[in-house]
């Protein structure tokens, strides 16, 4: 009893916190796009914006020219419960990092929708076109097989010879390298491609073999796809049925979570499709086809199977952590250097243990290794892909030790930062945060070279 009645107080607790963070930004979104609407019928024309600028306020598309003497973008892509240019108002999800260099893009896609499905939209956000999300997938997850359309792609141009950098946070990396596999297998029909569309992939804080954090908050360790009756899991899936059922379009432009093509409005379902949404019989929660499965141990051991690490793309992680060793026991290495939001999971992450009833996630499973972590994902699934098979690798201590950089490997370093250290909000990182993204836009210019006018090396991946 006393034990159950400890776990409501920390549903409550963590609730509260994840409630009150989430009306943080949203408010602070509001405020910005008011402070600018004053400020721009007191001042009008005060402000030297760039034609970049202009257009973004216009509602016109952003397209990057393809031509060979121009650079290759820089694509930022977001993680779980993020958001893309043009939502929530003026806040940047990568607070303002877009803005260090001319030929970057930050894509929205379905904050909660799973890998499969952002990967596709990801596609025909850069190319064009009509998103579809494959019909055997759309079929099995009970879904509308096709989605938004793009009248004009923001890189139309993009092929083998007009590759793209890729920096990935959290759940986005696994986007990005699920995209890549798709291009790979050349799943994009009357599109020609193949992986070495993508030049580079950074990997900040990305979840690359899952989370022990979503045990935490709902889905159960026996098979890493059901979720507990009562979790903070459980209130959220209600929460966001409801949200898109009620479906007010003037919100949902402001904050997508992205499942528009699972038709949950209450125009399309009435009073009886809320029911069955609530009652878990329809929807994306019944079919299993959204985030939270995917960044299991188990549903990324899944994903993993099938994904490569490829001979002409270059890749490098940021892994985070806010844990340290004390007396042979994993403690939070930080009280106020850690955020609100996630200083509890800290704590329980160090301490987590796979139940012994259930099966272990993959062969060689051991808790200590999964100790270390900065609230949302283990450092251990940060570095590079290691399960089931591990991608060749190579810890960095210095930078020296990757110029100049090979591809096909995956170099990594550790930093101390929470998960959301580098995001949202610039001020909490100070000058971190310039050394962080100066460096990975720098690497992306100068040191990931790649002659695209001279035939690609055979494709000789790692799986």
């Amino acid at each position: 009893m006393a034990r159950f009645i400890l776990g409501l107080l920390e549903l409550f607790i963590s609730t509260m916190v994840h409630v009150l963070f989430g009306m943080y930004i949203f408010s602070t979104a509001v405020a910005s796009d008011l402070s600018q609407v004053a400020t721009s019928c007191l001042r009008p024309n005060t402000f030297n914006l760039t034609a970049r600028d202009e257009e973004d306020k216009r509602g016109r598309v952003v397209v990057l020219d393809g031509s060979p003497e121009l650079p290759p973008p820089i694509v930022l892509v977001h993680g779980i419960f993020g958001f893309g240019k043009g939502r929530l108002g003026g806040l940047s999800y990568f607070a303002g990092a877009e803005k260090k260099d001319d030929r970057v893009l930050v894509p929205d896609l379905g904050s909660l929708t799973s890998i499969h499905d952002r990967a596709r939209e990801l596609f025909y956000y850069l190319k064009g076109g009509q998103v579809d999300y494959g019909e055997e997938h759309s079929k099995a997850c009970g879904h509308a097989r096709y989605g938004k359309i793009y009248d004009t792609g923001h890189y139309p141009a993009w092929n083998e010879h007009h590759p793209i950098h890729f920096v990935g946070h959290s759940a986005g990396v696994q986007v990005v390298r699920v995209l890549q596999q798709m291009l790979a297998n050349k799943e994009f029909c009357g599109h020609e491609t193949s992986e070495d569309w993508v030049m580079s992939l950074t990997s900040l804080s990305g979840a690359l073999n899952g989370t022990t954090r979503t045990y935490y908050d709902g889905m159960l360790p026996d098979d890493g796809r059901t979720m507990k009756s009562i979790s903070l899991l459980q209130l959220c899936r209600i929460g966001v049925i409801l949200y898109d059922w009620i479906d007010i379009p003037w919100l949902k432009n402001y904050y997508n979570f992205g499942f528009d093509h699972f038709e949950m409005s209450w125009r399309k379902t009435g009073i009886v499709g809320l029911i069955d949404l609530l009652l878990g019989y329809s929807g994306p929660f019944a079919s299993g086809d959204w985030i939270l499965p995917d960044l299991t141990l188990q549903g990324s051991l899944k994903t993993n199977a099938v994904l490569h690490t490829f001979p002409n793309t270059y890749y490098f992680s940021y892994a985070t952590k806010r844990t340290r060793k004390f007396l042979g026991m994993t403690l939070p290495s930080s009280v106020l250097g850690i955020h609100p939001m996630l200083f509890i999971r800290v704590l329980q992450m160090c301490i987590w243990r796979h139940p012994s009833s259930a099966p272990l996630p993959y062969k060689g499973y051991r808790d200590e290794d999964w100790e270390d972590n900065d609230g949302a994902l283990n450092t251990i699934s940060m570095t590079h892909p290691r399960i089931p098979v591990e991608h060749p690798s190579h810890f960095v201590l210095d930078d020296s030790e990757c110029h100049p950089l090979k591809p096909g490997i995956w170099y990594y370093k550790i930093m101390e930062a929470d998960h959301i250290f580098f995001i949202v909000n610039r001020k909490r990182a100070g000058v971190q945060f310039d050394l962080l993204y100066d460096g990975i836009f720098e690497r992306c210019r100068k040191h990931v070279l790649r002659n695209i006018h001279q035939p690609i090396l055979p494709n000789q991946d790692y799986q």
